[in-house]
């Protein structure tokens, strides 16, 4: 009977150690942008242009911190998981950020790549290129939200222009640190 309560209190003070450890490393990495808020209507300057839309096909600034210290590279994902295609829509995979890196101003997703920080790899996205595609969801379709996410990883990824979605995404979420996201919404009537 007395090895009980001496247990009790020995696993009580393990519980608070790990509940404390966790409560300190609580994630603070953040995303903010000058150009998207969340729950906001993505302006047109963020809009495909092509398959029937007519916008500027800029993607969005984007600026982060709080990143964990162990991380070596980012990923930025662009998705919209309201497409009507059974896996949603790719508008952007931009692996291999350098560690230091922590801002992308807005147009910085064109196709050349010259804007982007050395070793920075847009994957091919669902629209058939490599760069960012803007959102451009089917008319009457309502409205389709949009996911703005930044991956801090432990590692830079193996990978081409070429890797699939999939792949990446998977890639992306077996090396990543913390994310942080802003959602906004789109629709054409």
């Amino acid at each position: 009977m007395h090895q009980r309560f001496v247990s009790l209190p020995l696993s009580l003070s393990a519980t608070l150690l790990i509940s404390m450890t966790a409560f300190a490393k609580t994630n603070t990495f953040e995303l903010s942008s000058n150009d998207i808020k969340a729950g906001e209507v993505l302006s047109s300057k963020h809009v495909y242009k092509g398959f029937g839309c007519d916008g500027g096909n800029l993607s969005p600034h984007l600026a982060w911190s709080g990143a964990p210290k162990d991380t070596k590279a980012y990923a930025v994902f662009a998705y919209d998981p309201d497409a009507p295609t059974g896996s949603g829509w790719w508008h952007w995979q931009l692996v291999n950020l350098p560690a230091n890196t922590t801002e992308l101003k807005t147009g910085v997703g064109i196709l050349d790549n010259t804007l982007l920080p050395q070793g920075a790899i847009q994957i091919n996205n669902d629209f058939g290129s490599n760069d960012f595609g803007g959102a451009c969801p089917p008319k009457g379709h309502g409205p389709h939200r949009y996911q703005f996410t930044v991956f801090a990883l432990a590692k830079p990824l193996n990978v081409s222009g070429d890797t699939k979605s999939a792949v990446v995404g998977y890639m992306v979420n077996a090396n990543m640190l913390a994310k942080a996201s802003i959602e906004v919404t789109y629709q054409r009537d």
